[in-house]
């Protein structure tokens, strides 16, 4: 696979021919465009601006119609280029025909995100139009489903019988839309060198670039306030913690440590199976070792629910109510002890007293589940018997919806949460990238990720010692299941065994890191493509010099 170099070409201002600046456009397409899916969209997203500073008016995003995202994601002005103007009237006018004339030569750039988006780069190559193209696919759909399977992948990799895997899996039509675009494009790309090996193998291309996905670091930076977002983060999930454990609330909050695993309910993929194995056998060792400290972990993963959990909304009713009444007695004055409570105070709190004594455990699960019985998160926790008993170390929540402030259970925005945890794991067995440990990094939040993910593949290459900076590198790929748990394990077990300077410590060196993230530094990837790409459909007016690429064995 070719690996990249700082490439000389960083942006549209190296072209010395004032005319070709103007006349070089560039479109990109995607499903998430304004729409959020998945990752996809936060690619799209933060790095629109820094894209958009690069080609300015000559820049267009296109993506799908939803009135819905419109409403909310788009600010609808006219267009600023006359050219692209009388396109879009044209267009609606005449059934989206391109009618737009040009009376000087034009240099398009089309740049496609994953197979959904890959009908128009297959047509704009049988139709011959003089665009040049790149094609960057995010993950491989056949990948993705091989791996939900509990295959040995990354060891079978050759062997796989592609057009078989994808008719057994019912994903043909789709599987072949995705190989046709990365045939036909001038230049494609992947995300990570991972992914790379992936695609060379299932979709018989070579990737001619590696284009990292980057943050728009400006967004999370907090300077030296980090920590004070940290603590009070903190001190909002500790709230939601007093009202889920009433009754067994049996631990310091002040000796209690936040980890949590967020994405795509995806089990296997994501390494939940992982995390749930080390979490037991990381119960055993503090209850074992006597240790003090106590581990709550969340699972932020969406999945089919029907309600919120009765006891779950109880507890956050109960700690509401006691929350509402001190503040009514202690706001604007200095009380007095005596009137702090009067005679009706007195029996609603032996009432609400009586109330928290419960006769049932913690609930593990936040909400209803539609699939109780078949979920598989569900499942190994009642296998492994995390049940958040009294003399459980470690403690479970499974908040099986995304994140939000205006939720009743957990008020907070999903980045308000990952800075108030201590450690973010993402022990994932497919993860083409990964933003979750990305995001956590910039946040100085540490982070478990694995070699077989784009971005544990990525610190490893730009760090000797990523642990030293809070990210945790998991060995998925040349050890087993078990030895892979085993490892997580003393992962973590270490990480408890931290005092609180050293966390402070870590932290600070773990948003050192966020630089290396940013669109910035990153972006300069995707130029290069589309340089690539411009060199090889318009030889005379782009040059394009192969010296720059040397290419690696990738094992």
């Amino acid at each position: 696979m070719p690996r990249y170099k700082d490439p000389s070409f960083t942006s549209l201002e190296d072209l010395t021919d004032e005319r070709l600046k103007e006349n070089v456009y560039l479109f990109e397409v995607a499903w998430e465009v304004a729409n959020k899916v998945g990752g996809i969209y936060t690619v799209i997203q933060t790095k629109a601006k820094i894209t958009g500073t690069e080609w300015g008016d000559n820049y267009v995003l296109m993506g799908p119609y939803f009135d819905y995202n419109v409403r909310t994601q788009v600010e609808l002005i006219d267009p600023p280029n006359h050219a692209i103007k009388r396109s879009i009237e044209s267009m609606n006018s005449k059934g989206c025909k391109f009618l737009a004339q040009r009376k000087q030569k034009t240099f398009v750039v089309v740049h496609f995100h994953e197979w959904l988006s890959g009908v128009g780069l297959v047509l704009c190559r049988t139709r011959k139009l003089p665009v040049a193209t790149v094609f960057t696919t995010h993950a491989t759909l056949l990948g993705r489903y091989l791996c939900a399977g509990s295959v040995d992948f990354y060891n079978n990799l050759p062997y796989f019988n592609l057009d078989r895997e994808a008719g057994e899996k019912q994903i043909y039509h789709r599987y072949c839309m995705e190989r046709a675009a990365v045939h036909c494009c001038h230049t494609f790309t992947t995300v990570s060198k991972i992914t790379a090996v992936e695609a060379e193998f299932l979709l018989q291309r070579k990737p001619d670039l590696v284009t990292p996905n980057g943050l728009n670091v400006k967004k999370f930076s907090a300077m030296h306030e980090f920590q004070n977002l940290h603590a009070k983060s903190k001190a909002l999930i500790q709230e939601f913690i007093r009202g889920h454990f009433y009754g067994h609330l049996d631990f310091s909050l002040d000796k209690t440590l936040l980890f949590f695993i967020a994405g795509r309910y995806e089990f296997t993929n994501k390494g939940a199976d992982v995390f749930l194995e080390a979490l037991a056998r990381l119960n055993y060792l503090l209850r074992v070792n006597q240790s003090e400290m106590t581990v709550i972990a969340f699972f932020i993963m969406p999945a089919r629910t029907n309600n919120f959990n009765v006891e779950t909304l109880k507890g956050q009713a109960l700690r509401n109510c006691y929350k509402l009444k001190l503040l009514l007695r202690f706001s604007g004055e200095t009380p007095n002890i005596s009137k702090i409570l009067d005679r009706d105070d007195l029996t609603m709190m032996k009432r609400a007293l009586y109330s928290t004594q419960r006769h049932s455990l913690p609930p593990v699960c936040t909400h209803n589940m539609i699939e109780d019985s078949s979920d598989p998160i569900l499942g190994t926790i009642r296998r492994l018997g995390l049940f958040n008993s009294p003399h459980d170390r470690v403690k479970v929540i499974f908040h099986p919806e995304f994140l939000s402030s205006t939720s009743p259970l957990l008020p907070l925005e999903y980045d308000d949460f990952v800075r108030g945890c201590h450690l973010g794991i993402f022990p994932s067995y497919y993860e083409p990238w990964g933003y979750t440990p990305a995001e956590c990094t910039v946040m100085g939040i540490p982070s478990v990720s694995t070699n077989l993910s784009g971005f544990g593949c990525f610190m490893e290459e730009h760090i000797s010692d990523p642990s030293a900076y809070g990210i945790y590198i998991l060995d998925r790929r040349f050890k087993s299941l078990d030895e892979s748990c085993n490892q997580l394990t003393s992962f973590l077990y270490s990480f408890c065994n931290q005092s609180r300077r050293q966390r402070i410590i870590q932290r600070n060196r773990t948003e050192r890191l966020s630089d290396l993230l940013d669109w910035r530094y990153l972006a300069r990837f995707y130029t290069y493509s589309r340089r690539m790409a411009l060199s090889k459909v318009f030889p005379e007016e782009f040059k394009y010099k192969s010296s720059e690429l040397t290419s690696v064995s990738v094992h």
